[in-house]
């Protein structure tokens, strides 16, 4: 069971907090490839011709 937030709707996120998503983000607006499993799927689908 996820650990509950003293304060509702605060949440912490040590991705953000290192720079992670930042750097990531960053990469993906810079070379056009999505960063997210997702993403890229979709990416390569709409190239390919798929739904």
């Amino acid at each position: 069971m996820a650990k509950k937030s003293l304060i509702p709707g605060l949440s912490f996120s040590w991705k953000r907090a290192v720079g992670i998503s930042s750097a990531k983000r960053k990469i993906a607006k810079a070379t056009g490839i999505p960063t997210t499993k997702s993403g890229r799927q979709k990416k390569i689908g709409k190239i390919l011709g798929i739904k």
